[in-house]
This record gives structure tokens, C-alpha cells and sequence, in this order.
């Protein structure tokens, strides 16, 4: 461990030393971070059977773990038979997904013998609106909402309480917190859905809400040639020949005696129907079977028609009534179904059209995710042996491919991410927010125009200010913070997926544009017009000087000395988030030893100071206090947020300039800007210090240059450069009766 966690702290500081004296920060920065990764995650759990005991206690018993799959198998007495309940499992042992903090929540979760949710819960979660913020409470309520909720079932977030239309769950989201308890959501799913798919006969299918829906209004009957025709019945007929050159060239050729002897005799001639369609069924089978089988479907469940003849036989002597053929497989887009015996014995509505054939019927279960509207892939192994002790299995596979026509079903929605409902849910809240951040970028690029007139920069200042706190900030949740790097840090370390950001749309949004403005503005497109706690300081700030409150102003030295506890604080929480990655890193080269070794190393890591200490380090930001939460929080968490705000009467935005992280960070992102954007005259620090002076934020230094690492792009420096009125220099030679053209010199400006 020790030797790990010195070995991320030295990769890191020699890292991020380049960043921190070269105008290359984000190429290192983003090395670090590459730096951190390793190249696959590992399993997470941290519950042995004793601890899943604990949470299902009797008449539940909880059986020994899945040696292939990390589960707990429920059992439930039942007189002198124990049934199986259903299973206990880890979320992040198989849905890691990240949450906002970069660390996936890990949830307890037991499903039935039918897939029906039997409780979720939480093990741990560093999800920063949760701790602390809102507390637990919400977040508890919002997952007991699961206890009977059928995993097939199409699950919601927000929208109708309760059950929706078939098949179709809402659960009430959390305010506050829409983005967090989404990805809870997707990793209670995901998880589930891969016990389901292993242990319950669930597959991989589509959403039930998005696939194709059977058309159960066509009830016609449908003349054996025109089912051919259509091909609602296709057939495979296969010789004994075309049987052996399957296996030509292969350990299993001329092993068939018989086929070698009667080349020319039928191996196999099957047809399937897909029997559940209505127009099917009462066209193939007799009344009485018809509504026999029907009557043996569940909702949504499908059943299929084989017919066959030949020596080659789907159901041979050793097959069990009600299983699973090995004989007959099927797939959809490359995964399979499971087909089970329906144990029947349907009777053709016209036997003598297909002579002596035997008949059976398959159902795939609604669970299993079987979209009506896409190719079924059917396929019968042939498998031949060779040796007597050890023998050797030779399998070749016979394709038999099914098509539905288009007018038995109707067409399902096309699939879609998880994340795309958000999107789709905020499209109003997106498109106001991308129309502000276009007006913000188009003053910027014409921000000469407008800082013409003091006046009009004024009043578009307070305007952007408004917007920012009021839409961006409490409306949209959109605030920026150092969470956000650090989560996506972590989740990297853990070579975890970033699509969690997704499901944050407007803070994405937010990010793309800040990052982008870094290139050619630097940090103070952010800080100084989209951050909504700081435009809440900027609105203390005049208020306190409305009110003629006296003003804290630092020398220019003292003032710069100070602007480096920010990069403190920063160090501070880039070595906690270090220490935390180095628990994957570590964990990831344990589990080469063993998994139950890995398993034991993270789930010591859960405990750790280090895990606690990052979370307490990034409350020195009050972003969640303020804004995300609206300062509803416990006393000494609002009492500091409240007193910054306060701070800001007095001390022009102390925060953003001092201490804050998130600003550290953009600062030597900012680095790599391409533009020194805010003119200059020869004039500028020698002698004239009008600019110097005016600057609240002190980003000019004695010499007239601009410290764009501490520039908030407030544009009062550009008003009075291109002002006849306030310049200095201007204002001299219009007093000698001068005219002073502005001259472009490279990246700067002089008068000529």
C-alpha cells in the first residue's frame, strides 16, 4: 500500500510541477490524468456471507457465493424443499457506474426468482449532494420505491406517480438531486440485469417500452402456400450429404454411418412459425390447441411453432418435458434467448399437409427481451464425437434465419441511451442555456463594441449576473465544481466509463464551453461570468458598496502571496484524490494475486481517513451549500458559505481570488490560452496606473501587464483603455490637441 500511494504522489507531483512552470499545463494535466488509469477495473465488493446474513435475516438463508458469479443465492424453506428466493448482490462488483464524485455507489441488491426487486439499499456512496446536503434520508426513500418493481418492467425517473402504462414503472425522483439519482437508477439496472441474464433466463434485449409490440388485431386466416409466401413459416430441409460437409475437413467427417450410406435421405426438415401471432396460431393449430397454448402465455411472453421430420430429432429420447432444447437455439443481434418446452402437444389444423411430422411449442419469456420487429437468428447444432473414454465433440451449427412481416407488428422506438431521456426532459432548460452561453460568447468576441460606452458594459454585466445566478445557478443546477474534476479523475484511475457526465446535461454543457473559452480567454469566461457563486459575490460586493461598507485591499505583494493558498488547497485535494486512486491501483494489482485478495484491499479502502478527509477537503468550496442547495443545510455549513458571501461586502469576491480550488485549477489550465485578449499602450505601468487601480481583482501588475492566471474578464480595464474620458494617456493628448489611432502590434496594442 504504502509503496502504491508514494508511487501516484510522485507520478503526480512530477506531473503536475511542468503544469504548474510551463504555458503547457493542460497537455500535463491531461497526462496526469492518462497517467492515472489503469486498463480495466476490478471487482469492489466488500460483503462476505455473514454480512449479506445480516441484512436477510429468516425465514430467508443465504447460501454460499457463486463461485462464477458474484451473488448470494436466497433460499426460503418450504416444508422438507428449499426453494430458491432469488439473489443478493454488489452493484459496483458489476455495474460500476461512477457517480459525480468519479466513485461508483455500491447498493445491496436482491432480486426474486422472477426478477421482481426485493429490496435495495446502500452499502456506500460519495455522491457530494448526498453527504452532508440533502443527508441519506431522500436518498433511502427514493430506493425503497424499488421493492416490487418488476426488472422487466420499464423504469422512469420522475414523470406519472406510480404505474404507468403496461409495463412502465415512474419512481419519484429526488429535487436537487435529478443527475445522482439517475445514475443510482443505472446502476441498480445494469447490476440487476446481469444477475437476470445469467441466473433467471433474462436477455439482453431492448427497453419492453421500445420494442416492436405484436399485432394482435390481424386475425385472418392465413392458407399454408401465402404463410410460405410471406415467410411466416420457413423451413430448412437438410440432407443427410449436406449433414457430412458440415463437417468436411474437420475431426468429425465420415463419423455418421448412416449418412454416409444414404447420402440422398432426409437429415432434417424443419419449418417454424411464430406461433403466438394470432393469424399464426389459428391458421397451424386446431381451435383446442390454440387456446390451450394461449392460455399458457404470460403478458409479453412469445411462443414459436417447430414442426419437423427426419432422423435427426429436436426433442431425442433423453430430453426433459418443459427444458431447454439443446437442439434448437436462438439468438437476436448475436445474443441469446432462452426457448423453454412449453411441455404441449399441439395439434395441426391440417396434419395431412405436413404428414408425419412431430410438433412441439417454445416460449421466450417477456424477460427475456425478444423484439418482434428484429431478425431472429434460429440455429440447430449438430454435434458429432470422436473417442470412446475422452471423446473429442465436433459441434457445426445449421442456420435457419426469421423475418416477421412488417404488418404483424408494430414498430418500436429506436433504442437509445440511458442518459438520452435527461437530454430529451431539459431540451427547453438546454436550448435557454445555449442561447445564454452564445450571447456570452458573442459579447466576447466584440467585447471592444462593448466596452465602448461604460453605461451599456454596466448594465450587461448585472443583466449576464442574473442569468447566471439565477438560471444557470438555482434554476438549471449548473454549477461548476471541483468534484467535477476530481470525479473524473478517480473514474479514470479506475478505468471506469465517463458517461455518467451525460446525465448531467446543463453542467456539461457548462464545462464544454468553460474549457473551450480556456483556449483562447483563459479562466475568467468562467469565473467571471458564468459561476454562479460568484456572481452572488459580486452582487455582495455592491451591495457593500451601496452601502458605503469600508473596503479590504491588499498591497500588490501581500495580494499575491495570498492568491497561493488557493493552489494550496488544491495540492491538498489532488494528494487526497491520489491516495484514493491509489486504493484501485492497488486493489487491481491484488487481484492478479486473487480476487478475494483485491476484494479485501477495496473494501478496507471504503474506511479509510483518506476517503473521509477528500470529502471534508472539498466542502471548501460552498457551491452545494449556496447554490445546490439554496443554503437549506446544517447551521455551520450555511453559516460558512453565508459568511463568504458577507466576506464579499468587504473583500471583493475573497473567494474566487484566494481560495478557491476550482479557480487553482483553472488557472493553470488557463495557461494554454491562445490570445492575450486585453489591449495595451505603451503608457500602461509607465506612468499611467489608472487601469492598475481601478482592477478589483489586482490581475495588473506595477508594470501594466496582464495576469491572466488572475483576470476575471470583467472588461472595465478594456472601457477605460479605448475612453478618451478615463485614459490617461488619452486625455494628454487630447489636451495637446493629438489624435491617437489604435495600432494592432502582434497579440498587443500601442499608440502610435
Amino acid at each position: 500500500m504504502v509503496h502504491s500511494l508514494f508511487g501516484v504522489i510522485r507520478c503526480f507531483a512530477c506531473r503536475l510541477w511542468p503544469a504548474l512552470s510551463s504555458g503547457h499545463a493542460l497537455a500535463s494535466i491531461l497526462a496526469l490524468v492518462c497517467s492515472l488509469a489503469p486498463a480495466a477495473p476490478a471487482a469492489a465488493g466488500v460483503l462476505d456471507r455473514a454480512a449479506v446474513a445480516r441484512h436477510f435475516p429468516a425465514p430467508l438463508m443465504v447460501g454460499e457465493r457463486d463461485a462464477a458469479l458474484p451473488v448470494w443465492p436466497l433460499y426460503r424453506q418450504n416444508a422438507t424443499a428449499t426453494d430458491l428466493a432469488g439473489y443478493a448482490f454488489e452493484s459496483i462488483d458489476l455495474a460500476p457506474v461512477p457517480g459525480f464524485s468519479g466513485v461508483p455507489p455500491n447498493l445491496l441488491i436482491a432480486l426474486d426468482a422472477k426478477g421482481i426487486f426485493l429490496s435495495v439499499s446502500v452499502l456506500s456512496h460519495h455522491e457530494p449532494v448526498f453527504l452532508e446536503g440533502l443527508g441519506e434520508a431522500p436518498l433511502v426513500q427514493f430506493l425503497s420505491q424499488y421493492q416490487g418493481v418488476p426488472l422487466a418492467s420499464s423504469v422512469r425517473i420522475g414523470g406519472r406517480e406510480g404505474k404507468g402504462a403496461a409495463q412502465e414503472v415512474h419512481l419519484d425522483g429526488v429535487a436537487k438531486a435529478t443527475a445522482s439519482v439517475r445514475i443510482i437508477n443505472q446502476s441498480v439496472l445494469s447490476a440487476a440485469l446481469k444477475v437476470a441474464r445469467a441466473r433467471l433466463g433474462f436477455a439482453a434485449g431492448r427497453d419492453p417500452a421500445q420494442a416492436a409490440r405484436l399485432r394482435t388485431d390481424v386475425d385472418e386466416t392465413i392458407p399454408l402456400e401465402r404463410m410460405v409466401a410471406q415467410g411466416l413459416l420457413r423451413q430448412l430441409r437438410v440432407t443427410n450429404r449436406q449433414a457430412e460437409a458440415l463437417f468436411s475437413g474437420t475431426g468429425g467427417a465420415g463419423l455418421d454411418a448412416e449418412a454416409l450410406r444414404d447420402p440422398g435421405a432426409t437429415f432434417i426438415n424443419l419449418r417454424l412459425a411464430y406461433v403466438s401471432l394470432p393469424a399464426v396460431g389459428r391458421s397451424l393449430l386446431t381451435p383446442r390447441s390454440w387456446n390451450k397454448l394461449a392460455a399458457r402465455l404470460e403478458p409479453g411472453d412469445h411462443a414459436l411453432l417447430a414442426i419437423w421430420s427426419g432422423r435427426h430429432t429436436l426433442m431425442p429420447e433423453e430430453f426433459v418435458a418443459g427444458s431447454v432444447p439443446e437442439r434448437l437455439v436462438l439468438r437476436q443481434q448475436g445474443l441469446p434467448l432462452e426457448l423453454r418446452d412449453l411441455d404441449l402437444e399441439p395439434a395441426l389444423k391440417d396434419q395431412q399437409a405436413f404428414g408425419d411430422v412431430r410438433v412441439a411449442a417454445f416460449r421466450v419469456i417477456a424477460q427475456a427481451g425478444l423484439d418482434p420487429g428484429l431478425p431472429l437468428d434460429f440455429a440447430l447444432p449438430v454435434t458429432r464425437s470422436k473417442g470412446i473414454v475422452y471423446p473429442e465433440r465436433i459441434t457445426r451449427e445449421l442456420a435457419l434465419p426469421y423475418r416477421l412481416p412488417e404488418r404483424f407488428y408494430i414498430a418500436g422506438a429506436p433504442a437509445e441511451q440511458p442518459w438520452a431521456g435527461v437530454w430529451r426532459a431539459r431540451a427547453a432548460e438546454l436550448g435557454v442555456l445555449a442561447a445564454g452561453l452564445l450571447v456570452l460568447a458573442i459579447a466576447l468576441m466584440l467585447q471592444r463594441r462593448l466596452a465602448a460606452r461604460s453605461v451599456w458594459l454596466a448594465r450587461f454585466r448585472t443583466g449576464y449576473l442574473l442569468f447566471t445566478l439565477g438560471f444557470i445557478g438555482y434554476w438549471a443546477q449548473a454549477q461548476l465544481s471541483i468534484v467535477n474534476l476530481t470525479g473524473v479523475v478517480q473514474a479514470l484511475a479506475a478505468g471506469r466509463s465517463l458517461d455518467y457526465l451525460m446525465f448531467d446535461p446543463a453542467t456539461l454543457m457548462v464545462w464544454l464551453f468553460a474549457l473551450a473559452a480556456l483556449l483562447f480567454w483563459g479562466r475568467g469566461v468562467y469565473c467571471g461570468w458564468l459561476c454562479p457563486f460568484g456572481a452572488l459575490q459580486e452582487f455582495g460586493a455592491r451591495l457593500g458598496s451601496w452601502l458605503r461598507l469600508p473596503q479590504i485591499r491588499l498591497r500588490s505583494r501581500t495580494d499575491k502571496q495570498v492568491k497561493w493558498l488557493k493552489f494550496v488547497g488544491l495540492a491538498a485535494i489532488a494528494i487526497n484524490v491520489a491516495i484514493a486512486s491509489s486504493a484501485a491501483l492497488e486493489g487491481t494489482l491484488a487481484d492478479a494475486a486473487s480476487p478475494a485478495a483485491g476484494a479485501a484491499v477495496r473494501g478496507a479502502a471504503t474506511a479509510r481517513p483518506a476517503e473521509a478527509g477528500l470529502d471534508q477537503l472539498l466542502e471548501l468550496e460552498p457551491f452545494k451549500t449556496a447554490i445546490t442547495l439554496a443554503f437549506v443545510r446544517s447551521w455551520p455549513y450555511v453559516a460558512y458559505a453565508a459568511g463568504l458571501v458577507l466576506l464579499s461586502a468587504f473583500w471583493f469576491r475573497a473567494f474566487c481570488r484566494y481560495l478557491c480550488p476550482l479557480g487553482a485549477g483553472l488557472s493553470l489550465l488557463g495557461r494554454a490560452r491562445l490570445l492575450d485578449w486585453v489591449p495595451r499602450r505603451r503608457e500602461c505601468g509607465q506612468p499611467c496606473q489608472t487601469c492598475r487601480h481601478r482592477c478589483a481583482y489586482q490581475a495588473i501588475t506595477p508594470a501594466g501587464a496582464i495576469d491572466y492566471e488572475e483576470c476575471f474578464q470583467c472588461l472595465d480595464c478594456v472601457a477605460i483603455h479605448d475612453s478618451a474620458d478615463q485614459c490617461a494617456p488619452l486625455r494628454l493628448e487630447r489636451k495637446r490637441g493629438n489624435f491617437i489611432p489604435i495600432v494592432r502590434e502582434g497579440a498587443k496594442e500601442r499608440a502610435s
